[in-house]
């Protein structure tokens, strides 16, 4: 349920939740891009790439993890930002 402030429509409350989604996401993504780079960073200076060996950097699997779960979260905040932009741009055209 959208809880509403007393002075605030429905359009004004869409845009600022697509707006506060966009600017989440754009965090979420540099967050991934530099995860990333520790990754690269880690299998280089361990010298191992192969996730199957043994030798892999524990560190780097926990990157790994944490990665890919906040890429399922962007997936998610990119589909309910899609919904929520909409009928956002259609009440701003009207």
């Amino acid at each position: 349920m959208n809880i509403q402030s007393r002075f605030e429509t429905a359009r004004e409350g869409a845009v600022r939740e697509v707006a506060v989604i966009s600017k989440i996401l754009a965090d979420l993504v540099r967050t991934v891009q530099l995860i990333e780079s520790d990754i690269a960073a880690e299998e280089e200076r361990a010298g191992v790439s192969d996730r199957s060996d043994a030798k892999y950097p524990i560190l780097a699997r926990t990157l790994i993890e944490r990665r890919d779960n906040l890429k399922m979260t962007i997936a998610a905040l990119e589909q309910r930002h899609t919904e929520r932009a909409r009928p956002a741009q259609a009440a701003t055209a009207a």
